[in-house]
């Protein structure tokens, strides 16, 4: 497996972007965690905390697609060095008014105004499309590897976070999450030597928006579908540890998960791909809903955290085979000049899923005997599989000329 992996790395800057990215992308696992920390331990409320964290999830949902533009048109350092600048200004003006005992509304203010984090996921997944644009086992080794990334820094990201909020001060993981998040993408940026080039403006404009491609609608309903899959299994299994008196268990039950995938999407990227991304992907979403079984009949059945913790482990494997392929998708379908803002419409629609499935989960968990809440995972998994099935006939990706494959412009290679 090592060597197999080890030979992404051979063109030069390869693994300064990648240990750049992975530090970047850190912030993102973290400040979730650490900002309901923060607010529940200096204002005394969960519900503010995650009506605050809401507020943030909406304008990045809608903030990141418009970044990807701007990143499209203008180059990923371009782009990524301001927002990044900004960006740390309403964070320190979050942590300044909660210190300050301001009114809450400020806080709404500030948390809505970090909209502006680079997709430090997407900008990586187009680095590798563009080294590896006439490779494609090298390219689904790299999605694969990317993926297996995210998952990473979930498993870690959230006990980082809840050790310096709780060793060391209630601001300390939101401050180290914009400290990473900040030095990871600015040396991101830096690394200018793998930036893809940029397309042909003039036939950008003229293409308007990436959701008018049928397919992509398709994969934004599927990943929303998703979100809710992530969202409630979060939630539902931090309130069945509570039932069982085992809370503190909720973080390493949702590590399995995380680990699950991680796991599944480093093996998954050895696979050498044998069917069209469109079938892989109808495979991967099929097998995510019947794994997602598994931690239902556990809940169901008062299964304790050991049990739990297999199913869900178990669980997290189906998820990552489905986001890799959907992500190659997403590149397949779109032109070059369009990649980050088409990844980032994916990323909104899982982002908007897991608000939606954490909100419905804590509904569910308050009104109903514990594990009851595991039947909106695989609900939520069910029609991302009929949504696909409905729509598989978007899902097939155009064929290109064999001028634009020489030229290393085929859409497929936009990743």
């Amino acid at each position: 497996m090592l060597a197999s992996y080890r030979r992404l790395f051979a063109p030069p800057g390869t693994v300064a972007f990648t240990l750049a990215g992975l530090l970047g992308r850190l912030t993102m696992s973290m400040t979730g965690v650490a900002l309901v920390v923060l607010l529940s331990e200096r204002r005394g409320s969960y519900a503010l905390a995650g009506t605050v964290a809401a507020a943030g999830l909406v304008t990045g949902a809608i903030g990141m697609p418009l970044l990807g533009r701007l990143v499209d048109r203008f180059g990923q350092a371009r782009i990524a060095v301001p927002a990044t600048v900004y960006n740390a200004v309403p964070l320190l003006g979050l942590l300044l008014c909660v210190r300050l005992g301001a009114p809450d509304w400020t806080l709404y203010a500030c948390w809505a105004a970090c909209a502006a984090a680079p997709n430090l996921g997407g900008m990586a997944r187009a680095r590798w499309a563009h080294l590896y644009r006439d490779d494609p086992a090298a390219r689904h080794l790299a999605n694969s590897f990317e993926q297996s990334l995210d998952e990473l820094c979930f498993m870690a990201g959230p006990v980082l976070a809840m050790v310096l909020c709780t060793a060391v001060a209630p601001e300390a993981g939101l401050l180290a999450a914009g400290v990473f998040g900040s030095a990871g993408a600015l040396l991101f940026a830096a690394q200018r030597r793998t930036e893809p080039p940029l397309a042909g403006r003039t036939a950008d404009r003229r293409r308007g928006s990436p959701l008018r491609i049928p397919g992509l609608r398709v994969l934004l309903l599927t990943f929303l579908a998703t979100g809710v899959v992530f969202g409630s299994t979060e939630l539902t299994t931090v309130a069945y540890a509570d039932a069982l008196g085992h809370k503190p268990l909720a973080g390493a039950l949702l590590a399995l998960v995380a680990a699950g995938s991680c796991a599944a999407g480093l093996v998954f990227g050895l696979l050498r791909p044998r069917r069209s991304p469109g079938v892989r992907f109808l495979s991967g979403v099929t097998a995510m809903a019947l794994l997602l079984l598994l931690p239902l009949a556990a809940g169901l059945g008062g299964a304790g955290p050991a049990l739990l913790g297999a199913a869900l482990f178990a669980a997290g494997t189906g998820t990552a085979p489905t986001m890799v392929t959907g992500m190659t998708l997403v590149q397949e379908l779109l032109p070059r000049g369009q990649l980050n803002e088409g990844m980032a419409v994916a990323v909104s629609g899982i982002v908007t899923g897991i608000s939606a499935g954490a909100a419905l989960a804590g509904a569910v968990a308050e009104h109903t005997a514990p594990g009851t809440g595991y039947w909106l995972p695989a609900g939520a998994a069910a029609l991302a599989l009929l949504i696909a099935l409905t729509g598989r006939r978007h899902l097939r990706t155009p064929a290109a000329p064999p001028a634009e494959r020489a030229s290393g412009r085929v859409v497929s290679a936009a990743r």
